[in-house]
């Protein structure tokens, strides 16, 4: 009560005009002897033409589910085709937000490169694994900072999945693209349960050695082999759109998302990639450099279902441009797949000699 009064005494001190009290006169325009100029237009961030037009032609030619998407870093544009805002799978792509999750945690003090950690065989899941054959006796004991390099550059299936549990599953994969607002990215369960998902196959251990997974699909039904990858492509629990996959690493190349280390170790981590050497790479000029990630999904017959490669392409002025192109579904021969994403390159290559001359 007392301090009530205290603030209404205050309230209705002399010093407050009262509704009965002249009106305060009206201060006299100030004049300003400089000029102040007009605010300046927001810069019109239009597409390159001869680059738009490069990729629609592309698009137009190549047959499948696919999507390209093309955000230049310094510059501000985008270049997209049909499909850039349609999730794609993204198969070893996802690789990414596991390392950025890492990074994530690692900029809030919550986890260390030099961290040890023991991969056991109960941890081995399926397909390219080379970890798998330093797993012996009571596990192979490594580092966090050596899961991280094997997951990135050799695409290492195992390794990703033992990071993935050391930064806390799935869930803390989907909580990090939520946090940092990346957009229409999905994170699936992990290699295992999403390779036999798109296979028609329910997971046990014992598929993780000896090609046991490989003759376990071999005796499906092909009936059941494809209703299953129809239902992971119409719906993949891993897809992404190649517009959110490119606007997430222009802001990562921009350390718009973690730290200045932290981003210059996952980008050098992805400069040492040796995988996708047909892919994206393939077509850059000397003097270009890249860094980036691939991905590729399960084989029935001729049709494919996710053929990716996304990454940070710099050119020799240093100016760069993140790139995604992604194939989620098409019968179009390995090397025509290739192909496209050469070409998506070699048009952004051509783009920025371009315009540089």
């Amino acid at each position: 009560m007392v301090g009530t009064c205290a603030w209404t005494a205050a309230c209705s001190s002399p010093s407050r005009p009262s509704g009965s009290g002249p009106a305060p006169a009206v201060s006299p325009p100030v004049e300003v002897s400089i000029p102040i100029p007009a605010a300046a237009p927001p810069a019109h961030r239009v597409a390159p033409a001869q680059l738009t037009a490069s990729i629609d032609a592309l698009a137009r030619n190549f047959d499948g589910k696919f999507g390209i998407a093309i955000r230049a870093v310094d510059e501000g544009w985008t270049v997209t085709s049909p499909g850039a805002r349609t999730r794609m799978p993204q198969q070893s792509v996802s690789k990414l937000w596991v390392a950025m999750t890492l990074m994530d945690l690692r900029d809030q003090g919550k986890a260390r490169l030099d961290d040890p950690v023991v991969v056991r065989p109960e941890d081995l899941t399926l397909f390219h694994q080379p970890i798998a054959m330093l797993v012996k006796g009571d596990g192979y004991h490594t580092t966090v900072g050596e899961l991280l390099t094997r997951a990135l550059t050799h695409s290492d299936n195992t390794a990703n999945d033992r990071l993935l549990t050391y930064v806390g599953g799935p869930a803390a994969v989907r909580a990090m693209i939520e946090r940092k607002q990346l957009g229409d990215i999905r994170f699936g369960p992990g290699e295992r349960l999403l390779q036999s998902k798109t296979a028609g196959l329910t997971w046990n251990q014992a598929m993780a050695q000896g090609g046991g997974f490989e003759a376990a699909r071999s005796r499906l039904d092909p009936a059941v082999r494809t209703a299953a990858l129809d239902a992971y492509v119409n719906d993949p629990p891993d897809g992404a759109a190649p517009l959110a996959i490119a606007d997430a690493l222009a802001r990562l190349a921009r350390g718009e998302l973690f730290t200045e280390t932290s981003t210059r170790i996952l980008l050098d981590t992805m400069g040492a990639s040796v995988t996708g050497r047909a892919r994206l790479r393939a077509a850059l000029p000397a003097g270009w450099k890249i860094a980036h990630k691939t991905g590729t999904g399960q084989d029935l017959g001729t049709r494919n279902a996710g053929f990716n490669d996304v990454g940070l392409l710099t050119a020799p002025d240093g100016r760069r441009y993140a790139i995604a192109v992604m194939i989620g579904d098409s019968r179009r021969p390995i090397r025509e797949r290739q192909q496209l994403i050469q070409a998506v390159a070699a048009a952004v290559a051509d783009y920025a000699g371009g315009s540089r001359a």
